[in-house]
């Protein structure tokens, strides 16, 4: 498994639906959450994008020079600006990072949002301006000369003087439910997303996915975006979920789902009717809680429970081809370091955690006790 970690742009805090508990999103404190992720081993970090966010593409070029291995899962906006300028805007942060650039296409659901980006066309015209937008940036990317005349991109004569690092393209990642979603991405994407639905859900969406990528003559590889909430024991962590949302109110909740039922994203719908706005329902399936959905858009659900029972979850997932799992916890600072510690024992991972980016060879885990170093913190066994 690859696992990655998000950086929480739009908003920290140790509860949700509340000022209370927040903290100051600062350049600081998302330097401290990126190092973090880095120095524990996290393959890589989503930034996510839009007009709550802070703008991913700034927040990226800052944060590679302040990291070693960890790689940067970077929003593309079709129709927010020209694929010939995105390419050259990859290929500079590719090469600058060491080729540590990964991009996540984003067409975008919520035509408030939209409309106040300038951007006013339907779902699946928006799709397609994303398809030609693609077959341009790909095709510059790849070192291509490259004329098109599209029903909403020109270009004549494109080119990309200064090729990226990664061959013939920083990988795309891509996350639509829609029929017209589901073929952009098999014609250009290597990853598909998904966001935390029930194991058969996933799978019933990856059959369709298959088919249109076969079609295409490709294979994809599969991506779960969800939140966890880990702890010692599966009392603690459902314990620490119902805290999570102790103080969202039914007017929050209410005001939630009016602002995301208006949004014509079919992934976000799909979220939506896992819970309904009902919290008597918020265990969907074992250990997947949809309560972060109740006034969070996007990425609704959790894995909460021990570290065995999480686990656990998350090869359930694999087994129906899932390699890249992005994972969030909030406060996101802590929870990766929580995370790291209960879950990355349990797991297989792809990327090593050898030394954790030290240049040295041995760092203490734990406090000496007693005086002058008498002796060393001894391991615990905790219970799961």
């Amino acid at each position: 498994m690859e696992l990655f970690w998000f950086l929480p742009t739009s908003g920290d805090g140790r509860f949700l639906g509340t000022e209370q508990g927040g903290r100051p999103i600062t350049p600081a404190y998302l330097k401290q959450i990126a190092v973090a992720a880095d120095e524990l081993g996290y393959a890589g970090m989503l930034l996510p994008t839009g007009r709550a966010c802070e703008d991913s593409w700034v927040l990226a070029s800052a944060l590679v020079t302040e990291t070693q291995r960890l790689r940067f899962l970077v929003a593309v906006r079709p129709g927010l600006q020209t694929p010939s300028a995105a390419a050259r805007m990859a290929a500079t942060l590719d090469r600058v990072s060491g080729g540590r650039l990964l991009i996540n296409v984003v067409t975008g659901g919520d035509p408030k949002e939209l409309a106040g980006d300038g951007v006013f066309l339907a779902h699946d015209e928006r799709y397609a301006l994303t398809d030609e937008f693609l077959g341009i940036w790909r095709g510059l990317l790849a070192g291509e000369a490259v004329t098109a005349n599209g029903r909403h991109l020109r270009i004549e004569d494109g080119r990309l003087l200064f090729p990226p690092v990664q061959t013939p393209h920083p990988p795309l990642y891509f996350g639509g439910s829609s029929p017209a979603g589901i073929e952009v991405a098999a014609r250009h994407c290597e990853v598909y997303l998904t966001w935390g639905e029930p194991p058969a859900l996933v799978k019933e969406k990856f059959d369709r996915v298959r088919e249109a990528y076969a079609a295409q003559g490709r294979t994809p590889r599969f991506g779960l975006r969800v939140h966890i909430i880990v702890r010692e024991t599966d009392r603690a962590a459902w314990r620490a979920a119902d805290d999570l949302i102790r103080h969202v109110d039914a007017d929050t909740i209410k005001a939630a789902q009016v602002s995301l039922a208006r949004q014509d994203s079919v992934g976000q719908q799909r979220m939506i009717e896992l819970h309904r706005g009902l919290t008597d329902r918020l265990e969907i399936y074992p250990n997947l809680w949809a309560g972060v959905g109740l006034v969070r858009g996007g990425a609704g659900t959790a894995l909460v429970g021990g570290p065995s029972a999480v686990a656990e979850r998350l090869e359930e997932y694999a087994s129906l081809g899932i390699d890249t799992f992005i994972l969030s916890g909030y406060p996101h600072l802590e929870e990766a370091h929580r995370t790291a510690e209960l879950l990355f024992p349990k797991v297989k991972l792809d990327h090593p955690l050898a030394d954790r980016g030290l240049t040295h060879s041995w760092v203490p885990r734990g406090e000496f006790i007693g005086s002058a170093g008498q002796s060393l913190p001894q391991r615990a066994t905790a219970a799961q």
